[in-house]
């Protein structure tokens, strides 16, 4: 099985700049996006062989989720079941026999953090969500999970270290989620791999010269390791601020 996770910033933008010929080329199983930025009815995606399952936040052109699978879900969920949480399009889970696919777009804490103390409420909730779903089945969840786990993951560690993305707040919460029982796919294959990023920064030339960060990942419950088959990061592929992540698994 061949899984896709993309943050596209603006849907409609990114099918301007090629989604849809890596979409085909591509030719994943699941195809997991996050920040769509549009709401119902403002995109038509001829995509044969695809079901489409959308997740709108009530805000307009606001964040966002979608997942495009070759095979039915026996059911499909929408939020984490907390009103809270659950008006800004973050999250989508597909039930199969034998997993759950949870696509997910974290929430920013924002500049100056603005948003830090709601993102920290988020991740102790989404946790629960996932381990209570992991109590029926394994989990496989992916998306923009808006954190570099540790200095490997960033360009610049030192001068960001108190920014939104690289606090010790976020990266604690991810090592929690880590410590839960789920295993980072990207460094199960490639534990010391520098240099290799998912998101850069429209300003400074930023992707021209590498300064990234590695947000993007696919995580799966500990259970799943020995199906892994590889996780890739396309960073070779343009249309977005981040890139494509893949994994690779036998299900």
């Amino acid at each position: 099985m061949k899984l896709i996770s993309w943050n596209v910033n603006g849907l409609r933008a990114c099918v301007q700049k090629g989604f849809l010929e890596f979409f085909n080329e591509i030719d994943a199983d699941f195809f997991c996006v996050q920040e769509t930025k549009l709401q119902e009815g403002q995109i038509e995606l001829d995509l044969p062989g695809y079901k489409q399952y959308w997740n709108y936040a009530e805000k307009k052109g606001y964040s966002g989720t979608a997942i495009f699978t070759k095979f039915e879900p026996i059911s499909v969920s929408y939020g984490i079941g907390i009103d809270e949480h659950d008006h800004e399009g973050r999250v989508i889970t597909l039930e199969y026999d034998t997993y759950f696919l949870v696509t997910v777009y974290t929430p920013n804490s924002q500049n100056e953090l603005k948003r830090l103390d709601y993102r920290m409420k988020w991740e102790d909730d989404f946790l629960k969500y996932l381990k209570k779903l992991e109590q029926n089945k394994p989990v496989i969840f992916c998306g923009d999970l808006n954190v570099a786990h540790n200095e490997i993951d960033l360009k610049n560690p030192k001068t960001n270290r108190k920014n939104a993305g690289f606090t010790d707040e976020e990266r604690g919460k991810f090592s929690n989620v880590i410590s839960a029982g789920f295993t980072d796919t990207f460094r199960y294959f490639y534990p010391d791999l520098e240099g290799i990023y998912s998101w850069w920064s429209y300003r400074f030339k930023a992707r021209e010269k590498n300064a990234g960060w590695r947000i993007d990942y696919f995580c799966v419950s500990n259970v799943l390791k020995d199906r892994l088959l590889d996780a890739k990061i396309h960073t070779d592929i343009y249309g977005s601020d981040h890139c494509p992540v893949e994994l690779d698994i036998d299900l």
